[in-house]
Formats: structure tokens, C-alpha cells, sequence
């Protein structure tokens, strides 16, 4: 196992903006149907996704890293509760809903592992750590 020594490294957080770039070009089709808030809703909770699993990694600490993948899990079911949102006005097609409502899930999956193996290991950050 590579040592991560940055949350770029992270596995959960390049998932999640492989997701932010397959949701952006439904943004712009819910900007051009002027859906302006379901767009933004979309685009916050998609952000929110990456940016608290990066806020998170810069803790330090791992109580706190469990809370900001905790917000992330969250985040990534308002994306998904959105993505039916919009396939229910039918801005989406069948195709594209299922393969991102299967990146979300996929994602969902590997957060809770990663917040199950972090709960689990001895190492509880740097903060703690002794120089």
C-alpha cells in the first residue's frame, strides 16, 4: 500500500471528482433549461463531495477525518437524490442516470470502508504523533 501523503492521493477524493466532472456537463444543461437551482443544489453537494474529504485529510486527526467523510456520504446523497430530481424531468436519460447513480454508489461504498478502516487502525493522525 502506497503511503498517502497527500488527499490528492486519496482514492475516495479522485473518485469523487471523476464524479464532479461527469455531473458538469448537466449543469450546463440545467443552465440552459434555467433549472438555476437545482443546478446550483447539484454543483454544491457535488463539490461538497471532494472538499470534505480534503478538509478532512488536512485535520490531522483521525476523529475528525471520520466526521468530514461522514459530510461527504451525506453530500453524495444529496447527488443522488438530485440526479433522480433531474431524471424525473426527464433532462437525463436512463444510461447516464444509472452510470452516475452507480458511481455514487460505488463511492458510497468506499467512503464507508475507508471510514470503517480508519475507526479500526492504531494510527490516530499526526497531531498525535510523538516527535
Amino acid at each position: 500500500m502506497a503511503t498517502i501523503t497527500k488527499f490528492e492521493d486519496l482514492e475516495v477524493w479522485q473518485l469523487a471528482r471523476q464524479l464532479n466532472a461527469k455531473i458538469y456537463p448537466l449543469l450546463q444543461i440545467l443552465n440552459e433549461t434555467r433549472n438555476y437551482e437545482l443546478k446550483n443544489q447539484l454543483d454544491s453537494s457535488a463539490g461538497s463531495v471532494m472538499d470534505n474529504i480534503s478538509e478532512g485529510f488536512e485535520r490531522d486527526e483521525n476523529r475528525e477525518f471520520i466526521q468530514f467523510l461522514a459530510i461527504s456520504k451525506g453530500s453524495l446523497g444529496e447527488v443522488s437524490s438530485q440526479l433522480y430530481r433531474v431524471f424525473d424531468r426527464n433532462m437525463l436519460d436512463k444510461e447516464a442516470f444509472e452510470n452516475l447513480q452507480n458511481d455514487c454508489l460505488l463511492l458510497a461504498g468506499k467512503i464507508a470502508k475507508f471510514i470503517a478502516y480508519l475507526r479500526n487502525t492504531e494510527f490516530k493522525g499526526n497531531k498525535f504523533k510523538k516527535d
